[in-house]
């Protein structure tokens, strides 16, 4: 129901958008959220937004490079990636559900997500 697109591998200092196309669902009812997670390391929330408000959340890690929208004439949404480090390269996941984000930019309850994409950071 969920199916992100858009990663692939760029230089440091580089951007990336990463979207993901909603069918099934209608992400307009849902907080949205993208996660990431590299190898060996635990999950993480990356950016969200709750789901009757425009306020976004974010990781710290993140704070000033990612951005996340929400296209409801499409029922996707996109993560603009900017300022690209190693440390980013990760697999991204989108993901909807409940109303909430925490405010280092998870999704609190997390009812759909897909297959993710593979972004990769380096030179």
């Amino acid at each position: 129901q969920l199916q992100a697109s858009g990663g692939g591998l760029v230089h440091p200092g580089g951007s990336l958008r990463v979207s993901c196309a909603a069918s099934g669902i209608t992400l307009e009812y849902y907080a949205i959220g993208w996660f990431r997670q590299a190898p060996g390391k635990a999950r993480e929330g990356v950016a969200c937004i709750g789901s009757s408000e425009s306020r976004t959340y974010y990781l710290d890690s993140v704070k000033g490079r990612f951005t996340i929208s929400r296209d409801m004439a499409k029922n996707s949404m996109t993560l603009q990636m900017g300022s690209l480090k190693p440390e980013d390269s990760a697999v991204y996941y989108c993901a909807a559900g409940g109303d909430y984000c925490s405010d280092d930019g998870a999704l609190i309850r997390v009812d759909y997500s897909g297959q993710g994409t593979l972004v990769t950071v380096s030179s």
